[in-house]
């Protein structure tokens, strides 16, 4: 039984039941409940003109595009999507949207946190790329080589069987990972990619006989359908890949994936204590809407999906005063994903970031969707105070298996 499948359990793929349970708990902390953090709201208009400023430095007439694993496929100052597009070009819309798609796929599920010590150099550019950029670049050369295809005369395509084939050495051998050149997260990578290779054979109600991430396209715009809603992408991502994630967590004996249980998380019925985040299918949902819209499908709805709860957005919030710890001595220490401490974190960055988004919309000027002030934006932001205060390292230390953060 998949978690689409189980009642109970489906209650948690909805992205309304995200943002409740992050409610929840900042609640219990604005009332002193937590154990872990306070809250300064005051702080969140310092947190805003930061967001706002690097908005404005980044994207100056502030055409802002979604926040994406396509911005990484930029990286360095190059337009690979214009060289995917140009190998597309032969493909009607909807074939072209299926290798998008599968691209994306791959790509953010390879996305989780590199550490600092990893870099990749891509040969056409002789550029060095580190964290998420090296990733996105590295499997965009490995997609455009044709590595996740099963096809010889069809290289830009993800299916199962190049998945399910796939071993750590071939993925170390993609990212350049070695000794010298450490990958945090390699084991788990490579466990993902080859259970997305099952889910794809398995899931046929998502990939039908095509057997590849691109298929949900035809799933999404069944019935000649023009629109798709972001609830809707959300709900055939979890359905799909419910079955990859390698967190363990189950309820009613059903894999839940990024969901964890927090004392103040509050609901009722089986799903009371348990706070869903889904970041990585949230990011994959974000970084498919470019794929959707280019085939002349419109999302709609977008708003539904929250803020991202990763390292970048959570560490804005540390490092402009919004959340500081009860004891600072966690700020010395590594933590594992499913920590209390870990959780919190993540279900306040979520709660947060729809308080700032407002402030930051206020101070534009402009009614931008959540997914385009993320890119604007917060991640920027976090990014840019973790390099000046620290390096680029993060507030708080996780140990992460590579596809959680």
């Amino acid at each position: 039984m998949t978690v689409a499948e189980a009642t109970h359990a489906s209650d948690l793929l909805a992205a309304a039941t995200i943002r409740e349970r992050c409610r929840n708990i900042l609640a219990a902390a604005l009332e002193g409940r937590s154990r872990h953090f306070r809250v300064e709201r005051a702080r969140l208009d310092e947190a805003a003109a930061r967001v706002e400023a690097v908005t404005r430095r980044r994207y100056p007439d502030l055409s802002i595009p979604y926040h994406s694993r396509w911005r990484h496929f930029e990286a360095g100052g190059i337009d690979r999507n214009a060289e995917l597009n140009a190998a597309l070009a032969s493909r009607d819309r909807a074939d072209a949207a299926r290798a998008r798609i599968d691209l994306a796929v791959v790509s953010v599920l390879l996305d989780a946190g590199a550490g600092a010590a990893w870099s990749y150099v891509e040969q056409a550019s002789g550029q060095r790329f580190t964290r998420s950029e090296g990733l996105g670049v590295a499997s965009f050369r490995a997609f455009m080589a044709g590595t996740f295809s099963a096809k010889r005369d069809d290289p830009l395509r993800v299916d199962s069987a190049a998945l399910e084939a796939l071993d750590e050495v071939t993925l170390a051998n993609i990212f350049q990972a070695s000794a010298q050149n450490p990958l945090v997260g390699l084991q788990g990578r490579t466990l993902l990619l080859r259970r997305l290779g099952a889910a794809l054979a398995r899931e046929h109600a998502y990939f039908g006989e095509r057997r590849r991430p691109g298929a949900l396209f035809d799933v999404l715009t069944a019935d000649r359908r023009t629109e798709v809603r972001a609830s809707a992408l959300l709900r055939a991502l979890l359905g799909g890949l419910g079955s990859i994630w390698l967190a363990g967590n189950r309820l009613d004996d059903v894999p839940v994936g990024d969901a964890w249980r927090h004392p103040h998380a509050g609901g009722s019925g089986p799903t009371a204590g348990w706070v869903p985040f889904h970041k990585l299918s949230q990011w994959l949902a974000y970084s498919l809407f470019e794929p959707i819209e280019a085939s002349g499908v419109s999302m709609a709805e977008t708003d539904v999906l929250t803020g991202l709860p990763e390292y970048r957005n959570g560490g804005l919030l540390l490092d402009t005063g919004v959340l500081t710890l009860v004891d600072g001595k966690a700020a010395h220490v590594s933590h594992d994903v499913g920590e209390e401490l870990v959780v919190e974190w993540r279900a306040l960055t979520v709660a947060l970031l729809d308080e700032l988004a407002t402030r930051v919309r206020e101070r534009l000027g402009i009614d931008l969707p959540l997914a385009r002030i993320l890119e604007g934006g917060t991640w920027a932001a976090g990014r840019e105070l973790a390099q000046e205060l620290r390096g680029g390292e993060p507030p708080l230390a996780i140990r992460s298996d590579g596809t959680v953060f």
